[in-house]
């Protein structure tokens, strides 16, 4: 079963203040605001939704085939998924444009600030689902606008069950276009700012979305998780991280996890706990695709993490 993970590629920019925000930010004054953060610390990364989830499945033994639009400046990035045995095939170079950049300030509290210039992200529409052959199952992640809505629409037609997970490309949806994707969708997969969001803007529960797909999965970051199956609420623990260096990707490695899981028939109690130990290894390496595993490796984490193994 190979999925086909439609979302952005990105550069990132990640910087680090030795701060809180909140000591620096003022309530009263927010009115007025114009506020300098000295970062001391400053990488960067190879990024986006559909890179960076492409490379967790991928290190998972998941098949996974990215796409997306990057800009001329895409080189060093494409050299580094050739190293890594990610697919290029279905990624299209937008000429004149940069390939997108996020900017990402991370405090101690591990409250991010982020400023992202979308670039050649804004032309996902270009690439059509139905130019990927062998695809059984989809993600539609953040990306440009009309792309998210055409590449669901494209595998809703296609009849492959896909994951609608708009993270933070939801703020340019309304209610309607969100019950939209609900209704193409077969699972939908949210942080739990987004899920609040998302019942504000369609004016459904969560428990009435979930009678609309096969599963909402909700993240709650260092809490857990809850997948949502009709009525059941499947409770998913979170997984002890051994040090907590960077929360940038946390979520797409998350989502690996889930595709891995569909891609075996896994029940939804282990394909969360797979996911969930994908966001927490990852929130053990700064950078969004630095860290690495082995598929025993992996599982021996499992055992040792949930006491019970899994087979793929």
């Amino acid at each position: 079963m190979s999925a086909l993970i439609c979302g952005s590629f990105a550069y990132d920019t990640i910087m680090v203040f030795h701060d809180r925000f909140r000591n620096h930010i003022l309530p009263e004054q927010v009115h007025i605001l114009n506020v300098s953060f000295l970062v001391p610390d400053m990488r960067r990364e190879f990024g986006g939704c559909a890179g960076n989830i492409a490379y967790n499945l991928k290190l998972l033994g998941g098949e996974g085939v990215p796409m997306g639009t990057v800009g001329t400046d895409f080189q060093p990035y494409s050299e580094w998924m050739d190293r890594q045995g990610v697919s290029r095939e279905h990624l299209k170079i937008i000429d004149g444009q940069y390939t997108a950049q996020a900017y990402i300030t991370t405090d101690q509290d591990d409250n991010q600030i982020t400023a992202f210039h979308p670039g050649a992200m804004n032309e996902s529409h270009q690439n059509q689902v139905t130019q990927a052959e062998g695809i059984t199952l989809g993600l539609v992640s953040p990306d440009g606008r009309q792309g998210m809505i055409e590449h669901a629409q494209q595998f809703a037609e296609a009849g492959i069950p896909f994951i609608f997970d708009p993270g933070q490309g939801m703020p340019m949806f309304d209610g309607e276009e969100l019950i939209r994707f609900a209704e193409q969708a077969s699972w939908l997969a949210f942080n739990d700012y987004e899920a609040r969001l998302m019942q504000e803007r369609t004016g459904k529960s969560i428990s009435q979305l979930s009678e609309m797909v096969q599963a909402i999965i909700v993240t709650r970051g260092g809490e857990g998780s809850s997948i949502h199956v009709r009525g059941k609420i499947i409770e998913i623990p979170p997984a002890q991280a051994t040090s907590v260096q960077d929360p940038t990707g946390c979520g797409d490695a998350y989502r690996a996890g889930l595709l891995y899981g569909l891609q075996n028939g896994m029940d939804w109690e282990t394909t969360g706990r797979i996911a969930s130990l994908m966001g927490t290894i990852k929130i053990e390496h700064a950078g969004t695709q630095n860290h690495h595993f082995t598929l025993d490796e992996f599982k021996a984490r499992f055992r040792n993490t949930f006491h019970y193994g899994f087979q793929e």
